[in-house]
């Protein structure tokens, strides 16, 4: 007796193909990796934008010298203080120590009175 092999056709339509590629885990890590990358390199650049904030000095800085929203921030220890710029005029009692004049190239040169020489020159 012969026997009658049956064999299935089948049709390349027919084989399921994967629905994923074979480098996607790789490729996922990737992602990942960049995604690291990309908040380091803002963390460096904020860093470099304010790097006194982290030392351990203290220090006085003054942002947006001789505008309106002119601001003084001081550090001293790990408190920073904040002091905005007043349109106010203050009054009080003092004793003049010397004028301070503005160069064309930007600096500020302190000019001590005759007297504050004299002062000075007699403590020396």
């Amino acid at each position: 007796m012969t026997r009658l092999r049956k064999y299935r056709r089948i049709s390349l339509d027919s084989i399921d193909e994967p629905t994923e590629s074979i480098t996607s885990g790789v490729e996922n890590l990737f992602d990942v990796a960049m995604v690291f990358a990309v908040a380091l390199i803002v963390a460096l650049a904020a860093f470099w934008q304010s790097p006194l904030l982290f030392e351990n000095q203290d220090f006085t800085a003054v942002v947006n010298p001789g505008k309106p929203d002119m601001e003084l921030v001081v550090k001293e220890g790990k408190e920073l203080k904040r002091y905005q710029a007043s349109t106010e005029q203050g009054s009080g009692e003092g004793e003049l120590l010397g004028r301070a004049y503005r160069l064309p190239d930007g600096k500020v040169v302190y000019v001590p009175t005759e007297a504050e020489r004299k002062k000075n020159a007699a403590a020396e």
